[in-house]
């Protein structure tokens, strides 16, 4: 760690900012390393819990070696090298007890799954003092009981919340829907009443809910008012004694009162878009445009063809924020992204606007013009018909038809492409840092579109390769090279990693989080389901049944080998982007995908001899 910081002090001085915040955080004693704090929380944890499955008995504390918890079951370290803990993955063991207050001494955390065991009583009231930094909570299948608690909503970095099939009872509290970066929320069968939370940047889906008789409102069936209380005692003290001066005023009060109430109720945000609501009398404001097909459209005509950005039009979210659909009058589609959390002032974003406008090639999705007001920023990109590759390819489609193989091909090479281009020929080159099967976009004639290109220097608070820990967040589960977790620094070979796992999507049509084919005793992700069977000698297992016996097998195991090695856990050992285009083009020669634009040779890969050596592996597979 201490080379790392030395490492930061040595850069520019745009490092600053997380410079300062290290050394709080180490001072301050939040990220503590090389100390008992985290031995201390896993025996608290092996302590409080009952184990009869004797799954914790690797959890031998007798060892004082640094970094020796790292080979304890379900843990994840930081460093391998290093007591400081970041992952606590207990899934399924069969564990009994309360939740374990002593986790709190791991102050490093960042995950948290114990799904799928016997927990039971309630969820702490002070739980956001225990999971300062937590991104993923998974607490489903277990026994709990209770509220679930308000403190909850102070869990500001939470991306996933899985709080299904328990006892929980009670309301659900209205402050969770203002976590911001919230993607998965679940309660499913529990014993929850009243009103669902609505999230001001995430879709929750009616089956994230089901299985509580009691809760309502949108996605659900909408919430009945209260019975209305009848007059008939009213009416009958005034016959026997009269109503006195005080009983009308407290009368009228309650009138007054529930008028009020109801207002409120009507003024609640059903659509989602009381942001937009409150920009609504900006008509003045332009749209700053790279083409001339929407030089004239104002800010007005976006809230006019967005519905006031209504939820019915929202057609993806992610980290960097939520795209909405666009119909003009005259037929024509767009789409419009309103960035969440941007640090930048105006000026900067402008000038960074007016950068990312400059960069086109024909796989990234073009940027067609932005719009700054108060403190919202919207980009306008053209339509992509198709959706996105991760919704073609785990989602079932209209016709029940998965993808062909010749198809997924393409779109991997054209993609790789893409992403090519922005590392080695771009510029400025620009490292993606959010790669994703979300991230392509598939237009009418499933050409692969690249989109958030840039977009991560806008997140982020300081500037150029960091990655967006700052923010608490390194992007989407699954896709994060493993080394981003020690060095807090996104670079080329970590979007190869990124790619490296669309591509087993490709090939595997598994999600990158969960492996439906692997035995339910697994309980990894895909890359290290595919490295289990590469150690097993078993890669042919890792292919879409659906792809297999149709004459494309040898192509289906090349790009399974040039995915592996993208996925690799050193940097250094990793393809270029540029090796990763070519090694691809040259799997899928027969199909003439070679274009006019191709991207050059660039002059630094850094790795010389390494494509060759590349090329020479994947002919003697």
């Amino acid at each position: 760690m201490t080379g790392l910081f030395m490492r930061m002090t040595m850069n520019s001085s745009a490092h600053t900012v997380l410079i300062v915040m290290y050394v709080w955080l180490l001072s301050s004693g939040t990220f503590s390393y090389g100390d008992k704090r985290d031995i201390d929380c896993l025996r608290a944890i092996k302590d409080s819990l009952e184990d009869p499955l004797n799954y914790l008995n690797s959890w031998d504390f007798k060892n004082s070696t640094e970094g020796f918890i790292c080979g304890f079951i379900g843990i994840d370290c930081w460093h391998p090298d290093e007591n400081r803990v970041l992952n606590i993955r207990l899934s399924d063991m069969g564990l009994k007890g309360e939740f374990p207050q002593g986790i709190a001494n791991c102050t490093s955390l960042t995950g948290v799954d114990m799904s799928s065991n016997k927990l039971y009583g309630p969820i702490p009231s002070n739980i956001s003092q225990i999971l300062q930094f937590v991104t993923s909570l998974d607490l489903s299948s277990n026994n709990l009981s209770g509220d679930i608690p308000l403190d909850l909503a102070n869990c500001s970095y939470l991306n996933v919340l899985k709080l299904d099939n328990n006892q929980l009872s009670g309301q659900i509290p209205a402050q969770i829907g203002l976590l911001g970066r919230i993607k998965t929320f679940s309660v499913s069968n529990n014993r929850l009443t009243g009103p669902v939370p609505t999230f001001s940047n995430a879709t929750i889906s009616a089956d994230s809910y089901a299985g509580n008789a009691g809760l309502c409102g949108s996605p659900l069936p909408i919430c009945k008012g209260p019975p209305k209380k009848s007059n008939t005692g009213i009416i009958a003290g005034a016959a026997i004694g009269g109503v006195t001066l005080s009983a009308l005023v407290v009368g009228a009060g309650m009138f007054f009162f529930l008028r009020r109430v109801s207002k409120m109720k009507k003024d609640d945000d059903p659509d989602g878009n009381k942001w937009a609501k409150s920009i609504k009398g900006a008509k003045g404001i332009k749209l700053s445009t790279f083409e001339k097909s929407i030089s004239k459209m104002r800010l007005s005509d976006l809230l006019k063809v967005t519905s006031n950005f209504s939820k019915d039009n929202i057609i993806g979210s992610g980290r960097t924020g939520t795209m909405y659909k666009a119909v003009l009058e005259d037929g024509t589609s767009l789409m419009v992204k309103r960035l969440q959390d941007t640090q930048h002032s105006e000026k900067e974003f402008v000038s960074e606007m007016a950068t990312l406008g400059n960069v086109k090639h024909r796989n990234l999705v073009p940027l067609l013009g932005f719009c700054t007001t108060k403190k919202e920023r919207l980009l306008v990109y053209k339509y992509m018909p198709n959706g996105t590759l991760h919704d073609k390819l785990h989602l079932v489609s209209d016709d029940g038809k998965n993808m062909e193989w010749p198809l997924r091909l393409k779109i991997g090479i054209r993609a790789a492409k893409g992403f090519a281009w922005l590392h080695h020929n771009c510029n400025p080159r620009i490292i993606h840092r959010n790669i994703s099967s979300k991230c392509i976009l598939l237009d009418l004639d499933f050409e692969p579109k690249i989109s958030d290109f840039g977009l991560a220097r806008l997140m982020n608070p300081v500037d150029t390769h960091l990655s967006t820990f700052v923010n608490g967040e390194f992007g989407d589960l699954g896709y994060v090279a493993p080394e981003y977790a020690r060095t807090l620094l996104a670079t080329p070979k970590g979007d190869v990693y990124s790619f490296g796992v669309v591509l087993l999507e490709l090939v595997s049509s598994e999600r990158p989080t969960h492996v439906a084919k692997a035995p339910e005793s697994f309980k990894g992700n895909l890359v290290e389901w595919i490295t289990q069977l590469s150690s097993n000698s078993k890669l042919q297992d890792a292919f879409d049944e659906s792809l297999v016996g149709k004459g494309d097998d040898g192509e289906l195991f090349q790009v399974l080998k040039v995915a592996c090695s993208c996925v690799l856990p050193t940097p250094k050992e990793r393809p270029t982007m540029f090796e990763v285009y070519q090694l691809l083009r040259a799997i899928g020669e027969r199909y003439h995908l070679t274009t006019d634009d191709e991207i050059l040779m660039p002059s630094d890969t850094g790795d010389s001899g390494h494509l060759e050596e590349l090329i020479v592996a994947r002919e003697v597979v």
